[in-house]
C-alpha cells in the first residue's frame, strides 16, 4: 500500500500560479508502477478529473477546462508528483486529491486505490 499526502495549496488571486506537491510514502518498485492523478472537489460537487500521469511520465492526461494552464509531472527518484497550475481561475477553487492507481483509467475516481487527505486550493477574484 502507498500512502499519500498532499501539500502547496493556499490562498491566492486571479491569475496567480500555486504548484501542488504529492508526497508518497511505500516502496519504490510499488510506487512506480502507479498511475498518478489529481482530482478536484468543490462544495456541492461530484470528485472531478483534473489530471494524471503514466508509470513512466511519458503519458499526460488533462482534463479540457485545465489543459494548457495546469502541469502534472512526476519524480519517481523521490516518490514525489506534481501539479503546476498557472492562471488560475476562481472556479478551479476546490479541494485537490492526489490519486494512485495499478492500472491505466486515468481519469474515472473509481479506478484508484489510494486517496491523500487533499489540500485546498482557494482562488479570488
Amino acid at each position: 500500500q502507498v500512502q499519500l499526502v498532499e501539500s502547496g495549496g493556499g490562498l491566492v488571486q486571479a491569475g496567480e500560479s500555486l504548484t501542488l506537491s504529492c508526497t508518497a510514502s511505500g516502496h519504490s518498485s510499488t510506487f512506480v508502477g502507479y498511475v498518478m492523478g489529481w482530482f478536484r472537489q468543490a462544495p456541492g460537487k461530484d470528485r472531478e478529473f483534473v489530471s494524471a500521469i503514466s508509470w513512466s511520465g511519458d503519458s499526460t492526461y488533462y482534463a479540457d477546462d485545465v489543459k494548457g494552464r495546469f502541469t502534472i509531472s512526476r519524480d519517481n527518484s523521490k516518490n514525489m508528483v506534481y501539479l503546476q497550475m498557472n492562471g488560475l481561475k476562481p472556479e478551479d477553487t476546490a479541494l485537490y486529491y492526489c490519486a494512485a492507481q495499478e492500472g491505466w483509467r486515468p481519469t474515472r475516481a473509481v479506478a484508484y486505490e489510494h486517496w491523500g487527505q487533499g489540500t485546498q486550493v482557494t482562488v479570488t477574484s
